[in-house]
């Protein structure tokens, strides 16, 4: 981002004369990089420890979510803070020739990761609504992990490119000498290496972002669920057991919850597409244009707004996922405190539990969904005897015995 002015003089001949950033620039550009940068910073690391450290956190989508959390650090780190001193010395390039190359590098590698993690978890989605039957072996943890791992070595070795088509840069003006981190190529033959980044990472994931995000809104919003058929006959019987009643809110509540994660992971895939726009406008245009639009203070808009794409995620979570809510104040300590000690179970509630088991559930899986009712049994069944799981099983196994 160039910062002169080109003088004339009455003898005709021209001078270049570099001018620093205003104070207002210079204020507006540091204190707002510095409150997007460490928001989304600290909001992020959050993401992934939050995820890593809970169990009933770990799940395929939540750990897309971790990738996409890194790849948003990389940006603020590496293209967020580095803006700050180079408002800070009116475009100076301050670390060096090897700053250059690993910045640019690891700025490229964040937005490309972004993006990608963005398409694998929309593309999880759709085959989890879509095709449940299928989701049950293709949408697993080990899966996503290695999903993950391949999207991060191909956008690493794709993005080993920016070594070699970045370098420092002495602009010698009249009155100083500026470097700049800058590309090796020339502007005509940089356009191709841009656009094709342009149509994979951008336009490509949008486009498929939104006829995936169109037939997962078709089965959840137009098309009654299988499910809720049968929730809605159950309710019209005047006569239902008590565990016919416990079916039916659970499959509401899971019917429910995937309609809202699927909100809030399209409301990601949203905001992405909006706040890239303005860059990725700026550049499209500029390739057209003979002198390129570089106003000081639009260019600090569409930065802005791209270190706003990568900060702005773990608030969407907060706000739209009450399971991360709650592993934020958790972790905050600012909710209450549940306790370790083994939850109380009823019998009715003990084989339902053993009853998903033998129907192929993992022990991670059991061990998730006790933590998940640990705080309802402690605040339902204070006075009753806690059960361990042995004698749990052996209770059951005695009522079915006697039936």
């Amino acid at each position: 981002m160039e910062n002169s002015t080109l003088f004339k003089f009455n003898n005709g001949t021209q001078a270049t004369i570099w001018t620093d950033y205003s104070i207002e620039y210079k204020v507006a550009s540091i204190l707002l990089v510095i409150l997007i940068c460490g928001v989304g910073i600290v909001g992020n690391v959050m993401v992934i420890f939050v995820v890593l450290t809970t169990k009933h956190m770990r799940n395929p989508t939540n750990c897309y979510l971790v990738s996409l959390a890194v790849a948003d650090l990389m940006v603020l780190t590496a293209a967020g803070l580095p803006n700050i001193t180079e408002s800070l010395f009116g475009g100076h390039w301050v670390y060096g020739y090897a700053g250059c190359l690993s910045i640019t590098y690891f700025q490229y590698l964040g937005i490309n990761a972004s993006s990608c993690s963005i398409t694998a978890f929309t593309i999880e989605r759709y085959i989890a609504i879509c095709h449940p039957i299928k989701a049950q072996f293709m949408c697993t943890l080990s899966r996503a992990k290695k999903i993950i791992v391949v999207v991060w070595v191909l956008t690493s070795l794709y993005c080993v490119m920016w070594f070699y088509l970045s370098d420092t840069e002495e602009i010698v003006y009249e009155n100083a000498v500026l470097v700049t981190c800058a590309y090796k190529v020339s502007r005509n033959l940089y356009l191709p290496i841009y656009f094709t980044d342009f149509a994979v990472f951008y336009v490509i994931p949008l486009l498929l972002a939104t006829v995936l995000y169109g037939l997962i809104a078709r089965i959840l919003f137009l098309n009654p669920l299988p499910s809720d058929q049968k929730e809605s006959r159950r309710n019209w019987k005047k006569e239902s057991s008590l565990h016919g009643n416990s079916r039916s809110s659970s499959s509401n509540a899971t019917a429910a919850s995937r309609r809202q994660v699927t909100k809030m992971l399209a409301v990601v895939v949203t905001l992405f597409a909006i706040l890239w726009m303005p860059y990725r406008t700026l550049v499209v245009v500029n390739s057209f244009l003979k002198d390129a639009y570089l106003d000081t203070w639009f260019l600090l808009f569409c930065r802005l707004c791209i270190y706003m794409n990568s900060a702005i995620n773990p608030i969407i979570y907060n706000a739209m996922s009450q399971k991360f809510r709650a592993a934020f104040h958790k972790l905050w300590h600012c909710g209450p405190q549940r306790s370790e000690k083994p939850p109380t179970y009823s019998l009715a509630l003990t084989y339902s539990v053993i009853k998903e088991i033998s129907n192929g559930e993992s022990p991670d899986h059991y061990t998730t969904e006790l933590d998940d009712i640990h705080g309802a049994a402690e605040e339902l069944l204070p006075e009753r005897k806690r059960l361990s799981f042995k004698e749990s099983s052996l209770a059951c196994k005695n009522t079915l015995a006697s039936a």
